[in-house]
């Protein structure tokens, strides 16, 4: 089975759009390599995290910053399909 994300953002802090915005981004970028993405409300607030299969690859407490789209599909694709090539998005 195609792995899950799940992006669990703060709605308090207005971060619905972000986490939109980066769904829609992992989605046109895994059409074929993931069954969907979630986007969670969370209830603990600041909280911005992203999980693919209940795996954490982003915690923006931990990190102190929100991930940059390019490095967030780098992470996605190491668990979701290491070898797919990303285009501008693997240039250095």
């Amino acid at each position: 089975m195609k792995p899950t994300i799940r992006i669990e953002y703060c709605p308090k802090c207005g971060w619905m759009l972000r986490a939109a915005y980066m769904a829609q981004e992992l989605l046109t970028t895994f059409t074929d390599d993931v069954y969907g993405i979630t986007l969670q409300p969370s209830e603990i607030s600041g909280r911005y995290t992203i999980y693919v299969d209940n795996e954490l690859v982003f915690d923006r407490k931990r990190e102190g910053r929100f991930p940059e789209i390019k490095e967030l599909k780098q992470l996605v694709r190491n668990k979701v399909n290491p070898e797919k090539f990303l285009g501008h998005s693997d240039s250095k």
